[in-house]
């Protein structure tokens, strides 16, 4: 058996040589073949996602999906190419949070602002939706055409957080969690039946910040007050020709008809090319110059290495990836700055403390970090940014949630309910704290409210030295709560709001860089290749890679899944759980 394996596996590693080897000799073939007259094409539908991890799997789910970072320097590079004329977008019903729309937002308006055009086009905005981000997106370009049978459900956001506690108590399970402090909420969705008022008070305050930021953009887009916006959205969502009569689009019309429009104003001899070849052909805006580290902190805060769940196609930000990518951008010579990309709800506190020595070292050895947060840098997340020189976030982006939150479930009377019987010895007194057969002994939970209390006082002093606030200030927005940017700026706990290009002007600035000095943006840890990651010696990688097959039955399992992992608080637990708004 393990000869045939060996085959097997010598057979994948002689294809994926070739394939690389065809990979490369296309690529230098095809680098800066782009025709003089060109309009650039993108799909927004599929959503937007921060990275594809090192990881073959991943690379087979997520490869094909849009990397942020990627149409940001496409977009930069385009708007310096005289070769590109316009660009042509499809948007409508892809998941993007506000933070992620209004970073491509503001990449396609500096594109506009060097005299290109940009056109969106779209089947509908939410069929029977939400339509509220996919249209914020839209107004960015210059003109927007919605198809003749499509909608516009711009008719403003909601926010909703379903509730389990009374499944639990159906099922004998019962939660013994505790915050820190009222507005760390992660642990309602088990413990209550509805908001708290703490919870409602916050999530009230993030939605209106969030929509009070979609009406100024569509206002200054749609050359309307915010008034009169606040007063179509009311009265939406549209069909086509109500969107038409109300001015939200300019005009009815089937792709090919907007095909045709971009190449009228382009010149009947243009040529489409996607953006994601575009790039690979063009080359990445910031190649050459000082050496910039980009290191990514995306997803779960985890103790060990970065992870992929190919059911929920979720990323885990594994605390020894990060660190090490620290530690080796610190030691590399050639390395001027740092910068830090983070989109993540939080996680283990451990996990989180130890990226936070990371960061710190990185500047105690005189190399400056910028962090730039996507579209949440909450609880862990925030933890892990605070060190940072500068800390830059959309006006969208979640962040904050100075907190902790754990507990686990007491399980007797569910194994009652199945006629399962348990039985145990221990040896000592406070074996049994972390079991569920159990509850918390009063010495036992003064225990664990200690163990809160100290996480608690470790996280808001950090956050007080780091952003020179006064203890007192940091105790009043501390409590757990969640924060846009916008609101987290004005309370000192990002320094600005903006996207890449701003990040990329701090650290030119703290690196002692010129505002428009070369760089490059060198990526820490490199990627391997798609055949070192089928070769590792990590434990069961080649057990990984899955055909499409499995992939589509894991999303079928995904909606269960995410129910699941939403409902799950560990005992080191201390991640953001907002309900979605749309």
């Amino acid at each position: 058996m393990k000869k045939y394996l060996l085959g097997f596996l010598a057979t994948v590693g002689a294809v994926a040589v070739l394939t690389g080897l065809c990979a490369l000799i296309y690529s230098w073939k095809g680098r800066g073949r782009i025709p003089s007259n060109t309009i650039l094409e993108v799909d927004f539908e599929q959503g937007v996602i921060e990275t594809v991890p090192d990881d073959p799997v991943a690379r087979l789910v997520l490869g094909k999906k849009p990397v942020v970072r990627d149409i940001v320097e496409a977009l930069e590079r385009a708007a310096g190419d005289k070769r590109v004329a316009g660009l042509v977008a499809r948007v409508g019903e892809g998941e993007m949070s506000l933070a992620q729309v209004q970073e491509i937002r503001d990449a396609v308006v500096a594109f506009r602002g060097a005299g290109k055009f940009a056109i969106a086009y779209a089947e509908t905005f939410g069929e029977f939706a939400k339509g509220n981000s996919a249209y914020c997106l839209a107004t960015a370009f210059d003109q927007i055409y919605l198809q003749p049978s499509g909608d516009l459900s711009l008719s403003g956001l909601i926010a909703e957080r379903y509730f389990v506690r009374g499944t639990l108590d159906k099922l004998g399970l019962t939660p013994r969690f505790d915050h820190r402090y009222e507005y760390k909420s992660a642990m309602n969705i088990l413990t209550e039946r509805k908001f708290t008022e703490s919870h409602r008070e916050a999530t009230t305050k993030i939605m209106e910040s969030q929509f009070g930021q979609l009406v100024r953009a569509v206002a200054g887009a749609r050359k309307m007050s915010e008034d009169e916006v606040r007063g179509v959205i009311d009265r939406g969502p549209y069909i086509a020709p109500e969107a038409l009569a109300a001015k939200l689009v300019d005009g009815l019309a089937y792709r090919d008809e907007v095909y045709e429009k971009a190449k009228d104003r382009a010149g009947k001899k243009a040529r489409f090319l996607a953006l994601p070849k575009y790039l690979d052909r063009a080359g990445r805006p910031h190649e050459k110059g000082a050496v910039i580290a980009l290191i990514y902190a995306v997803g779960e805060v985890t103790r060990g290495k970065n992870g992929f769940d190919p059911v929920l196609q979720m990323v885990t930000m594994g605390s020894d990836d990060v660190a090490a990518a620290f530690r080796a951008a610190t030691q590399d010579r050639d390395v001027k700055a740092i910068l830090l990309r983070v989109d993540s709800p939080g996680g283990s506190y451990v996990a989180s403390d130890t990226i936070w020595r990371a960061v710190s070292r990185a500047r105690q050895a005189g190399k400056p970090v910028i962090v730039s947060m996507g579209a949440v840098a909450g609880s862990g997340g925030y933890f892990i940014s605070i060190p940072a020189d500068k800390i830059v976030a959309q006006p969208a982006t979640l962040t904050g949630s100075i907190g902790v939150v754990a507990g686990k479930f007491v399980t007797t009377n569910f194994w009652d309910k199945l006629g399962i019987s348990w039985d145990e010895v221990h040896t000592s007194s406070n074996a049994m704290i972390y079991t569920g057969l159990q509850d918390y002994t009063p010495e036992q939970w003064a225990r664990f409210g200690g163990w809160l209390d100290r996480v608690y006082e470790d996280f808001t002093s950090k956050v007080g030295i780091a952003r020179k606030l006064p203890k007192e200030k940091v105790l009043e927005i501390a409590k757990g709560r969640v924060w846009t940017g916008e609101d987290a700026k004005a309370l000192g706990l990002v320094d600005e709001l903006g996207g890449f290009p701003v990040a990329l002007r701090l650290v030119r600035a703290a690196a002692g860089l010129p505002a428009d000095g070369k760089i490059h943006l060198k990526e820490f840890p490199a990627k391997k290749s798609l055949l070192a990651s089928l070769m590792s010696d990590e434990p069961d990688s080649s057990e990984k890679v899955a055909g499409d097959a499995a992939v589509r039955a894991m999303k079928l399992l995904e909606p269960v899944a995410r129910m699941a992992r939403q409902a799950r608080v560990g005992v080191e637990g201390e991640e953001l759980l907002m309900p979605e708004i749309y």
